[in-house]
């Protein structure tokens, strides 16, 4: 079974910026496009951010210039910096290996999914 790591959730204060790291096996950190969704309270899990084999990257309209996406080849690490965070990014962050799209990241879909990490909880304080 194949496991994501995720870490770096937690509380934070509006305002405020926290970073999530994904770790991957490296056949799948080589092999696919990796991503990151969230999932409200009541709301449905929704894309937030894309970045290719080559650095390339896509975000959501929501989180475009507050939110950067990179990743590290040595660690087969993928970061998720979120500064500026807003209530509404109260989410359960999930990050996750994807079928890459050959015209270009574009934004994470969940039928682009091939693998799943366990999801880390942000709460942003008003």
């Amino acid at each position: 079974q194949v496991q994501l790591e995720e870490s770096g959730g937690g509380s934070v204060q509006a305002g405020g910026s926290l970073r999530l790291s994904c770790t991957a096996p490296g056949y799948v950190y080589k092999s696919f496009c990796m991503g990151w969704f969230r999932q409200g309270p009541g709301t449905e899990r929704e894309g937030v951010a894309t970045i290719n084999k080559g650095g390339h990257t896509y975000y959501a309209d929501f989180v475009k210039g507050r939110f950067s996406i990179s990743k590290d080849d040595a660690k087969n690490t993928v970061y998720l910096e979120m500064n500026t965070l807003k209530p509404e990014g109260t989410a359960e962050y999930r990050c996750a290996a994807l079928y890459c799209d050959t015209r270009g990241p574009t934004l994470p879909t969940i039928p682009s999914v091939a693998y799943w990490g366990q999801g880390t909880q942000v709460t942003v304080s008003s």
